[in-house]
């Protein structure tokens, strides 16, 4: 009985960050257009985003020529953590 109760927390957290991935992803293609930063749906990307942005750049490198590559270093690594996440839940 427990292990079924990991296993639906467990799920419940792959949901999460598979919704933070999109999130992730929407907030990048939002900044290719420039939006108004006063709307508030920006405003909740950016507040959303930000910090996981700040993580990955106090550690790396991540503009590239203007291009700016920590999206894609966190949804690489949240890619990793739901695999490794599945594996031990799929083991229990």
């Amino acid at each position: 009985m427990i292990a079924e109760i990991i296993q639906g927390l467990g799920g419940i957290l792959i949901a999460l960050i598979n919704v933070y991935i999109w999130v992730v992803i929407i907030a990048a293609l939002i900044s290719f257009v420039n939006p108004d930063p006063y709307n508030p749906i920006v405003q909740f990307l950016y507040r959303i985003t930000n910090p996981a942005y700040a993580l990955v750049r106090k550690f790396m490198r991540t503009n590239f020529n203007g291009i700016d590559l920590a999206p894609l270093v966190i949804i690489i690594a949240l890619q990793v953590v739901i695999v490794i996440l599945s594996s031990l839940l799929r083991h229990l």
